[in-house]
């Protein structure tokens, strides 16, 4: 109560008196602190236990009074005056590099974060500000764990909302350890006239706008954001000594406290994010910025087990650089943490691309695809060992699953698939990546060839159109598989008698299996008046024989199981091309240009031909041999009770063979639902509603 009436009594004094007595009040408290450092002999004293805490509250409490009674005039007050013309923050900064008394540095930043948030009048375009800014910064700890962390995510939140507010002063606190340099050799006094309009730097221009310091060797007066090229000596030499408040932050992102990391990693979203243009171009062309978020991106990834096992890293889906740890209830496994780190910090990293200037955006998406996809990862999916492909693949899977970023998704695009986008040729060679990924598509190792169709499987589903013209249709806009002036065939169903078919022998319709009616014809929706849908459902309904069938045996239906989520599928991709602009039907062909060969690319060649093995290993030789299965019809029913969880997984003789028949059959029966729903739904598809979010 008492200290509440000192207060009031003190504001009303105030009110009353000349500001004369603000200014000597002012002095008093600063000279209060100076005479500490002359008179005291205990150097043990935390900071804290002295009065130096309480003096520089009151230097506060005046400058935030002071200036709200010059609100009117709009001009910094005798007591701010004092504070800029006799470097009251230089000194503090001295006295908080020294440590003395102990948590002095504390203290210092507090105080700083304190004018700057509180004293409205611009003060970061003085010399004698920005400069003991810049010096504190470089105070702050190098490493994670420094005792000041939380004062120093408070002075960058600060200066990262006075950047906000005005762009341009990027320039003092990115440069301005330099900047007196300049001005020195430039004949600039670097001593502060008591006038207050010169108290700014002489860097400043007639109408009170900040100039934005130049670099060394240029000529007095040139604009260094708008020439912001420099040598890599010169870059690595002053990058981090003039961009120290980008590496302070980058400091603090990798702090253990996770509320200290997390707001210095919004306060750098919130830097890139709200810079000028010119200022963009200094943070991607002549600032670490890029090169150390990229670095810490690397050295993530370097700390992760040397091979992690791909099912593992298909487990942290979701990882976000908000919360980049994974729940604690999911299962635990080797090089988790680091894993969930690396995901994370990769996830800020696209979100930093998405969110920056362009011209930061694009710098740094370049820096992520030379350190970490060229550098990094290319020389581990071009190894011969198969851990090693198995793992970067399977990592490089779950970054495309996370990248938003269209800048980002660019860089990704042209790592993998190159820049070539002419049709392709069965001789050509293309860039040495793309060769390779194709070759694993179809390895000798299984694992690697499911781990790279996962990997093409997650790109396809990237809202590109380059990837879908890369890997498919710069192959097909000439329509070179079309067949000019061929006689249309006659109708499918007109030659359909599976009951000539050599495999469909009197001894297997013998063997317990019946034949059954034909499928239910399906409307026969025309499309161009060509080519009707029945035909192509039942083509694909037709590959396995009925005899091999087995859902009809459990209550199931035919393809239509499949239509609901077919349709769903159908409707996403329709809506994810939509602004492509596609023609909505085959072009037309010219009659008159020459007929060429066609090849359907290297990739869709690799998934045909693994394709034609498995209608090879099954579909040739299967009606032979399944006449050598002990009772074949009951086994393979067995199975399918097995594979959809309604019979105990027994051992049985012919397991993969019994298994692999079923799996064809519903693969079948998948293609023949997506055929049917490409088609236009003027009558079956009706009624079918579309799938719900997130249930394709």
């Amino acid at each position: 109560m008492l200290s509440r009436l000192g207060a009031l009594l003190q504001e009303a004094v105030g009110a009353r008196e000349p500001s004369i007595d603000l200014l000597q009040a002012f002095v008093e408290h600063w000279k209060g602190i100076t005479h500490y450092y002359i008179e005291t002999t205990d150097e043990n004293t935390p900071a804290k236990k002295t009065d130096i805490p309480w003096r520089l509250k009151q230097m506060l409490d005046i400058l935030v009074y002071e200036e709200q009674q010059q609100a009117a005039m709009g001009e910094a007050g005798p007591c701010l005056e004092y504070l800029l013309q006799h470097k009251i923050l230089e000194t503090l900064c001295t006295l908080g590099k020294a440590e003395y008394p102990p948590g002095m540095r504390q203290q210092v930043f507090q105080f700083f974060s304190r004018v700057l948030a509180q004293v409205q009048h611009p003060l970061l375009h003085y010399l004698s500000v920005h400069r003991p800014v810049q010096k504190l910064l470089r105070l702050g700890g190098t490493v994670p764990g420094s005792v000041t962390e939380k004062e120093e995510v408070q002075l960058t939140t600060v200066l990262c909302s006075k950047i906000q507010q005005d762009p341009e002063l990027l320039a003092y606190i990115l440069e301005g350890k330099k900047t007196v340099a300049r001005k020195k050799a430039c004949g600039e006094p670097d001593a502060l006239p008591k006038d207050t309009a010169s108290h700014r730097d002489k860097d400043c221009s007639q109408d009170g706008a900040p100039a934005r310091p130049q670099r060394d060797g240029e000529p007095c007066g040139a604009q260094t954001l708008n020439n912001p090229l420099l040598t890599e000596t010169e870059e690595l030499d002053g990058g981090t000594a003039e961009s120290n408040l980008i590496t302070s932050l980058l400091g603090l992102c990798r702090s253990k406290k996770s509320r200290v990391a997390l707001k210095a990693q919004e306060n750098l979203l919130l830097l890139v994010s709200t810079a000028s243009p010119a200022a963009a171009t200094y943070l991607a062309q002549s600032s670490p910025c890029c090169r150390a978020i990229v670095w810490h991106l690397c050295q993530l990834y370097r700390s992760m087990p040397a091979f992690l096992d791909p099912a593992d890293i298909a487990t942290l889906e979701g990882i976000s650089w908000r919360l980049p740890s994974a729940p604690s209830d999911e299962a635990s496994f080797p090089g988790k943490e680091a894993l969930a780190a690396f995901l994370g910090w990769f996830d800020y990293c696209d979100h930093l691309i998405t969110e920056a200037h362009m011209v930061v955006a694009d710098a740094l998406a370049k820096a992520v695809a030379e350190k970490l996809f060229v550098e990094t990862l290319q020389p581990q999916l071009l190894h011969v060992s198969e851990p090693s492909i198995l793992t970067s693949t399977a990592l490089l899977t779950a970054m495309l699953r996370q990248l938003r970023s269209p800048a980002l998704l660019r860089e990704a695009v042209t790592f993998l698939l190159g820049t070539d986008r002419q049709p392709e040729a069965p001789g050509d060679k293309p860039c040495a990546l793309y060769a390779h990924l194709i070759g694993h598509c179809d390895h000798l190792s299984d694992e690697i060839s499911i781990a790279t169709l996962r990997l093409f499987e997650e790109l396809l589903q990237k809202p590109d159109e380059g990837i879908i013209r890369s890997l498919v249709l710069r192959n097909l806009e000439g329509r070179p598989y079309v067949a000019r002036g061929s006689p249309e065939p006659e109708s499918y169903e007109d030659n359909l008698d599976l009951e000539e078919d050599p495999y469909f022998t009197d001894s297997f319709l013998d063997s317990g299996f019946q034949p059954r009616a034909k499928p239910h014809p399906v409307p026969a929706t025309s499309y161009d008046g060509k080519t009707a849908v029945t035909e192509i459902v039942n083509s694909f309904l037709c590959l396995v024989p009925e005899e091999a069938k087995t859902s009809a045996f459990l209550e199931e239906t035919g393809y239509d199981t499949y239509v609901h989520d077919a349709y769903g599928l159908f409707q996403e991709c329709s809506s994810r091309v939509a602004p492509w602009g596609w023609p909505r039907t085959p072009i037309p062909l010219d009659l008159h240009e020459p007929e060429r060969p066609f090849f359907e690319g290297h990739f869709l060649q690799v998934l045909f031909d693994r394709m034609s093995r498995i209608l090879d290993q099954v579909i040739g030789d299967l009606m032979q041999r399944i006449q050598r299965v002990p009772q074949f019809p009951g086994k393979l029913l067995l199975v399918r009770k097995q594979l959809m969880g309604q019979a105990p997984g027994e051992q049985l003789d012919h397991q993969t063979l019994l298994q692999g028949v079923v799996v064809l059959e519903e693969f079948c029966k998948e293609l023949a639902a997506i055929a049917f729903v490409k088609f236009p739904p003027n009558g079956p598809l009706q009624n079918v509603s579309p799938a719900p979010d997130g249930q394709i």
